[in-house]
């Protein structure tokens, strides 16, 4: 009886840290936008990504994803991240908005996250410049 209580806590616990941190996401992602850190940011690639910064739009590979925002962040230092936007309430797909400021300008990050299998991977990344 108290195994079977004690398996119980442990089950319950592990579903409420899931899905803590499927709601936290787009919280840890800002982080990682502050500190220009494209290296954990691409963790959460999806194995193909659709990036678009500023003008330039391309899929691209996680790895090919990654360098291209680490030469954006040595272009545009980041200063400060807000959330702006999230939607993290379905099962299946978590949005976010981000405003990134830079040490030149703002930008408006949109990201746009698929779940595959039990992790929730980004599929597209939007940088651009915020609209005042």
């Amino acid at each position: 009886m108290i195994r079977s209580f004690f398996l119980l806590i442990i089950s319950l616990s592990s579903l409420y840290s899931s899905k803590a941190y499927q709601a936290d996401i787009i919280d840890d992602l800002s982080s990682y936008f502050k500190a220009g850190n494209a290296k954990e940011i691409a963790k959460n690639f999806a194995s193909t990504i659709e990036l678009i910064i500023v003008d330039e739009e391309d899929v691209y590979s996680k790895a090919q994803g990654e360098q291209i925002l680490r030469d954006f962040f040595v272009k545009h230092p980041p200063v400060k991240t807000s959330v702006f936007h999230k939607i993290n309430n379905s099962p299946n797909y978590r949005f976010g908005v981000v405003i990134l400021n830079t040490s030149k300008e703002t930008f408006r990050v949109s990201i746009t996250m698929k779940k595959f299998n039990s992790s929730f991977l980004i599929t597209e990344l939007r940088i651009e410049p915020a609209k005042d």
